[in-house]
């Protein structure tokens, strides 16, 4: 699973990017379009329950969730009709699980807005409005070669037909596609498009370091615009985080201390962005290491197994569960068992959030 980052130009996006993922990279010019290819990292996902864990299974190893960021150069208004290289960012945003909106809430004289005056409002119409008018174009290049097929009754055809027209339809309101409710059959029957206003957003709202907080009437307008559709907002000063992420640890703490922090507001982003993708994680631990494993929400004890590998899936006997309270009461797993603690689950069990699990499967 991943996220792309977009983003119009000069609103903070590389910066974020370089700051989650730590990267080293120079710094782009202040001009549209520096980045030509998107960039891609690999970010944890912080989670104290890692550490609670670890207080009583004392590992080799800690290894938290990651997910895959793609930096995908800013795009304009246009985009849609091939400005500004947009075909090119566009279909790099096809192939991401959901989307990360950075969005500029806040003044900055010596940093030139692609719209000549910061409007946040205005930064997510305009990339809305792209990727509606090119998921129409998909939509509409589809709908040919949908019909042909339905015209012999085939029954999948006429499906899509049917999906394809109630979606072109939600889009000529202007609205995203992630606002229309489809059922698991209709999803499925438009799931080969890459549909990009149906992969679930959250907005990064870019603000001043003097208003961490978000409290600025631009992150306000973020906030109700995201309300409406179910979107999330986080608040994110990519220039301050880029500079806590270049320090070492003591000199982090001090810094987030000094700016009233208790944590970088990068984990925060990166949890909310584990969350819009629909993931959740289980555990595992031993001596050898404790690690989270991510898994898509509703997932059967099979389908989480087979995160760690396929074959696990596919060769799944049972799972044997138990809970971080139950580890945090008992002290050990020997214990919860002989507390009769440990659960035996089957392949309908679904996964919940922290799990605490032992896969047991056929040679």
């Amino acid at each position: 699973m991943e996220a792309g980052i977009v983003g119009l130009p000069n609103v903070g996006k590389s910066t974020l990017f370089n700051a989650l993922t730590c990267s080293v990279a120079a710094q782009s010019a202040n001009y549209p379009f520096c980045t030509i290819e998107p960039n891609e990292g690999i970010v944890s996902v912080p989670d104290d329950r890692l550490k609670r864990i670890t207080e009583f299974i004392v590992p080799q190893k800690i290894i938290p969730a990651a997910l895959k960021l793609v930096d995908i150069a800013g795009i304009v208004k246009g985009a849609a009709e091939g400005e500004g290289l947009g075909n090119k960012f566009l279909s790099h945003i096809r192939q991401v699980d959901a989307i990360m909106q950075v969005v500029r809430c806040f003044e900055d004289p010596d940093v030139t807005h692609v719209a000549g005056n910061v409007d946040p409002i205005a930064d997510i119409d305009t990339i809305e409005t792209e990727l509606v008018l090119a998921d129409m174009q998909t939509l509409e290049n589809a709908l040919g070669k949908a019909q042909r097929s339905a015209r012999s009754g085939d029954k999948e055809a006429l499906l899509r037909v049917s999906v394809i027209e109630k979606c072109n339809a939600h889009l000529e309101s202007e609205q995203p596609l992630r606002t229309l409710t489809l059922n698991p059959a209709e999803s499925n029957a438009i799931s080969s498009y890459g549909l990009m206003t149906a992969k679930p957003i959250l907005y990064v709202a870019n603000v001043d370091e003097n208003d961490l907080e978000g409290k600025h009437p631009l992150v306000e307008k973020v906030r109700a615009h995201a309300a409406k559709s179910g979107a999330g907002v986080a608040c994110v000063c990519a220039k301050l985080e880029a500079e806590i992420a270049e320090l070492d640890e003591a000199d982090r703490a001090e810094m987030l201390a000094d700016v009233g922090l208790a944590e970088p507001s990068l984990n925060v982003i990166a949890r909310e962005t584990y969350r819009t993708l629909g993931l959740q994680s289980y555990f595992t631990a031993g001596e050898k290491e404790v690690r989270a494993w991510p898994f898509a929400i509703g997932s059967t004890a099979p389908q989480a197994a087979g995160v760690i590998h396929s074959d696990f899936e596919h060769k799944f006997i049972r799972a044997e569960i138990y809970s971080l309270a139950d580890l945090e009461e008992y002290k050990s797993e020997k214990e919860i068992r002989a507390a009769g603690k440990l659960r035996a689950e089957g392949k309908a069990y679904i996964m919940q959030d922290g799990d605490i699990c032992h896969f047991l499967i056929n040679p």
